[in-house]
């Protein structure tokens, strides 16, 4: 597996997800923001967590202009995989590729815990490793994390498995208690909880790990 992680001004999980590719076995470039290229051959960019741009005007709408963003939705519409954590999920809401959006934490403050996520669909390249209804303990910091649909976008998510988690006791006042949602090929992950940060034993647990050994199986089987 080739992964291409971007980083941004700001940006300070970049590191963190690289290496959770590289603990599963993918080949890591990381990629400035000013780049107007991903590399050639990359299978699946990861947007990090982080402060792009100190969060001006709205969280990840400055990052979601720069230039390698657009090679980032050109990859995604000609069927490449992203995953796009935290403020990365942000970005990827900016520039169209996820629907909804990130708004302030209902509590108005900002949030950095461990909780538990609810695995809502196996029937995803990040998520097949966990079985249906699996409950995962992963770490959350955001002050932006409240997701956002208008109804008839939820129903649509709903009815087509694309809610990837929820989680068991809301954090931030999210619509449906949603911690991540994929696109409609399914290609595209957002999810404000952080798997890189559980993806190691010596960070507290390990719960992360799945979802980087399923996404280097897809590949690897392709």
């Amino acid at each position: 597996m080739r992964a291409a992680v971007i980083v941004f001004p700001g940006s300070n999980c970049d590191r963190d997800l690289a290496v959770a590719f590289e603990q599963a076995g993918a080949d890591v470039t990381m990629v400035w923001h000013k780049d107007t290229a991903l590399p050639e051959g990359v299978d699946i960019v990861g947007v990090p967590g982080g402060f792009s741009f100190g969060d001006y005007l709205r969280c990840g709408a400055i990052a979601a202009n720069s230039p390698i963003c657009r090679s980032l939705v050109a990859h995604a519409e000609r069927g490449g995989y992203a995953l796009g954590v935290c403020n990365g999920f942000q970005i990827l809401t900016e520039t169209g590729l996820l629907p909804g959006a990130l708004r302030r934490n209902s509590g108005l403050k900002y949030i950095c815990r461990t909780v538990g996520l609810t695995v809502e669909t196996t029937d995803t390249a990040f998520t097949s490793g966990y079985s249906a209804k699996d409950v995962i303990n992963v770490p959350i910091a955001h002050h932006d994390g409240n997701y956002f649909v208008e109804d008839a976008k939820l129903a649509e998510l709903r009815d087509q498995d694309r809610i990837a988690f929820t989680y068991t006791d809301n954090p931030n006042g999210s619509v449906a208690d949603i911690a991540g949602v994929v696109s409609r090929n399914r290609r595209v992950l957002g999810m404000m909880p952080h798997p890189e940060r559980a993806a190691d034993s010596g960070h507290g647990g390990t719960d992360g790990t799945a979802m980087f050994r399923a996404m280097l199986e897809q590949f690897a089987n392709a």
